[in-house]
């Protein structure tokens, strides 16, 4: 969208933003967009929500306050890289909690959580809608993690980012309204589609945890740019109907794949995403995906990511939520022919 687009969505407010103020914003977030943010919450107050420069600020920051040396941390594999990477940095251990390719696309074995506690395992770290895979963990498989969670006294942290593009069984609840030895994470990039805004953001009940939060922020970016914080107050007012017109767009571009995946189930296994713009398809060729992929690009000008990327050999993620998707996967298709 542009900021057009946006401010269309309410047409009053195109001179309040004009004359927004160009100096420090809040440290914690401007009060009207923290009151939008905790709106999408049952249980979360706006003084329990932190605004930051993006998720990527976020899971930084919160590593870092959060985390010490020797500290075990399981995490929802493949996983944005972050979401671990940043622990194996703070000389903590990692290990992965996988999701498996079923015959029916992915799935997550709760029973394998268990196993991998020890006794310093301080962090769980879930994603919800899944990147890479569009898997959606269902509110019994929350409500499991929350249960182990607090019955072993271990933090968990919910990356939340394509939460509101669930279409299978409903929007889930945020996890923090259901665990309070919780973070979620919020963006106005993902399910809004508003990357350029550069504003994201955490809810918790942990009030320690949210000082320490802020002022390690202090040391980051200080605050958020004073524009994006109101085109994000605004796109909140309006989140259903954005969500809505997101949510018809990766329906409409999975319904024009099928197809396409039909006649070439020889090349790729159709892991059809149960919510999110994002799959993870298998991929059957005989050269490797990598080729695939670089080929791919400069015959065509299509990026496909290969799964190596996820430490997940054989796979491509495919996104489905831009407008010209139906476009790209022509001329994949022309490639392939």
């Amino acid at each position: 969208m542009s900021i057009d687009d946006l401010l269309s969505l309410d047409p009053g407010v195109r001179s309040d933003f004009l004359a927004t103020w160009l100096g420090y914003t809040e440290a914690k977030g401007d009060p009207h967009l923290r009151a939008a943010i905790s709106a999408l919450y049952e249980s979360i107050t706006p003084d329990e929500v932190l605004v930051h420069s993006g998720a990527e600020e976020a899971i930084h920051n919160f590593m870092q306050v959060f985390l010490e040396p020797g500290d075990h941390v399981i995490y929802l594999a493949p996983a944005y890289q972050s979401l671990y990477d940043v622990a194996v940095s703070l000389d903590c251990e990692v290990s992965p909690w996988r999701l498996e390719q079923g015959e029916n696309g992915w799935f997550l074995d709760m029973d394998l959580l268990p196993d991998l506690i020890r006794p310093s395992t301080r962090l769980i770290v879930i994603n919800t809608p899944h990147n890479p895979t569009g898997y959606s963990l269902s509110a019994a498989q929350l409500a499991q993690v929350a249960s182990i969670a607090d019955e072993n006294g271990i933090f968990v942290f919910c990356d939340q980012v394509y939460k509101g593009l669930e279409w299978s069984d409903g929007p889930h609840r945020w996890f923090c309204d259901i665990c309070d030895n919780s973070l979620s994470l919020g963006v106005m990039s993902k399910s809004y589609g508003l990357p350029g805004l550069r504003i994201g953001w955490i809810a918790t009940r942990d009030q320690v945890l949210y000082k320490k939060l802020l002022n390690y922020k202090c040391y980051t970016t200080i605050c958020n740019s004073a524009p994006s914080e109101f085109l994000a107050t605004i796109a909140l007012r309006h989140h259903g109907a954005i969500l809505d017109r997101n949510i018809a767009l990766i329906q409409e571009n999975i319904d024009f794949a099928a197809e396409f995946f039909d006649r070439h189930q020889e090349l790729f296994v159709n892991n059809e995403p149960q919510a999110g713009p994002i799959a993870f398809h298998k991929y059957l060729g005989k050269d490797s995906v990598e080729d695939f992929c670089a080929s791919l690009l400069e015959s065509q000008g299509v990026l496909l990511l290969p799964g190596s990327v996820y430490g997940v050999d054989g796979y491509v993620r495919m996104g489905y939520g831009r407008a010209d998707f139906q476009d790209c996967l022509i001329r994949l298709d022309r490639f392939l022919s």
